[in-house]
């Protein structure tokens, strides 16, 4: 496992004083992590915006290209694995980080969004970077930026931290998950081993709008020429789509269930219970019958995409004992996804933040867990596909109760939420200004058979996730 390296440019924490950039700009006195994170927070940040143009000046990888080259392009000593898609990037990127682990080798993780700290974006062999090195790197890009013209965006920034850390500390290998589209995400400066693409569907509408194709020809902007590209099984359009980029851009791009031998079954047993396997064949790689690690359905086609993204990896001197990768896809764990958060009553909390995420949340709750009656919290985003959702929601759950994240300024009001459903459903429902009070509501409204459900938003599973673990700890003092 990675240990921290010192380095002349981190280790003159302690007070320094700012000195002036080259354009005479004062550069900010980053001095411990609480003015680090201030400093970060300072900038634009399009997660919590609710109108982004989408365009090259907006997402520009220029500004991003011009920022790596003052930090000494740290994406050029990394070798990489790229992976978009709408759903399932952060399982994918987990279970294949999970396996690269396991067969030996140290492996630099960078996902997106976070649940309760910023830092959990950034890992190495799981374990989440450290507050000194992540405000070393603040400390250095802080420096750095001063003298652009034009300031980088929070995203850009931690994509640029992410990266001078991987470098830093000689990953074997780094998987980086795109934040928002592909084609014009700051992660797309790398040229990777291979790309992946998870499925597409609708998902930040008011960014990449309700063009299926449209959308998928935005995530194919990761394929590089002559890098390899695997992708999950799509809708034909969206296939079609894909392929028309690959050919584009002179890569060969293969999909798991076609060129790639993928299957899957459910089953249960003793000793998992209720899961899925998967079993992928290649011309390098034989895996059979392989335990999903992650519940759900959905999950076995993230997973195919693991182990054949893996097995790419073969072409460039990586050694994958058999036992070792069925060891670390075990290992495998995804905070946010069908996460029991709470046991009496029983709280699950999970990311599901499209139509096709829920849907796929709600056969996985009726597939692994037994429950009487089912209870969901729920609140979005304005830049949803809203109304998907909800008509996802009134097919599964039993009552609803609405709500809002207090960290997502672009979140839906709970009453416009609930007027929306009660045209689509006449099930229960009601609403919370804030999330405490849903699951008080909720607390109130369950047996101990029942199941209460948080979803909807990673802010909002994020801010339930911090309030329990809260409440934990309130009982241990």
């Amino acid at each position: 496992m990675a240990t921290s390296k010192s380095s002349s440019r981190s280790r003159a924490r302690n007070g320094a004083t700012a000195p002036a950039s080259a354009a005479g700009t004062a550069v900010p006195n980053i001095t411990n992590y609480t003015s680090a994170m201030r400093w970060l927070s300072s900038h634009v940040d399009f997660e919590k915006m609710r109108l982004v143009p989408y365009n090259n000046r907006t997402f520009n990888l220029e500004r991003m290209r011009k920022l790596l080259e003052l930090l000494r392009n740290p994406h050029e000593q990394l070798r990489c694995v790229h992976v978009a898609g709408s759903k399932g990037k952060g399982s994918t990127c987990a279970m294949l980080a999970s396996m690269l682990q396991s067969c030996g080798y140290t492996v630099g993780l960078f996902s997106s969004p976070h649940l309760v700290s910023v830092s959990e974006r950034i890992t190495i062999n799981g374990q989440i970077i450290a507050n000194a090195d992540f405000t070393d790197l603040l400390r250095e890009i802080s420096e750095k930026t001063a003298t652009l013209s034009e300031p980088p965006t929070y995203f850009e920034i931690l994509t640029a931290t992410a990266l001078c850390y991987f470098a830093e500390q000689a990953v074997d290998v780094a998987v980086l998950e795109t934040g928002l589209g592909g084609r014009l995400d700051s992660t797309n400066v790398v040229t990777p081993l291979v790309s992946g693409i998870t499925q597409i569907s609708l998902d930040h509408t008011n960014i990449l709008g309700n063009d299926l194709v449209g959308i998928a020809r935005e995530k194919a902007g990761i394929f590089k020429k002559g890098v390899p590209a695997i992708s999950v099984q799509q809708p034909p359009e969206v296939a079609a789509a894909l392929q028309q980029v690959a050919e584009q851009v002179g890569t060969e791009l293969e999909f798991t269930g076609q060129q790639i031998e993928f299957s899957y079954r459910f089953e249960a047993n003793r000793e998992l219970g209720p899961h899925t396997r998967v079993s992928i064949t290649t011309p390098s790689s034989r895996f059979e019958h392989l335990a999903v690690p992650l519940q759900g359905e959905h999950q076995a086609l993230n997973c195919g995409l693991a182990l054949a993204l893996l097995d790419k990896l073969k072409a460039h001197d990586f050694d994958f004992p058999e036992e070792m990768v069925v060891s670390g896809l075990a290992a495998t764990t995804l905070a946010g996804r069908m996460e029991l958060a709470w046991r009496e009553p029983r709280i699950i909390l999970d990311g599901a933040h499209n139509a096709v995420s829920i849907q796929a949340l709600i056969r996985a709750l009726g597939a692994h867990i037994s429950y009487d009656s089912l209870v969901m919290v729920f609140g979005c985003g304005q830049d949803k596909d809203v109304t998907g959702m909800l008509k996802q929601i009134a097919l599964g759950a039993d009552k609803v109760i609405f709500t809002k994240s207090r960290t997502n300024p672009r979140a839906m009001e709970p009453e416009d939420l609930l007027s929306r459903f009660s045209d689509l459903s006449g099930k229960m429902s009601q609403t919370a200004a804030t999330l405490p009070e849903a699951l008080r509501l909720a607390n109130r409204a369950v047996s101990r058979e029942d199941l209460i459900v948080v979803t909807g938003s990673f802010y909002l599973v994020g801010e339930a996730k911090k309030f329990l673990q809260d409440l934990v700890n309130k009982r241990k003092r």
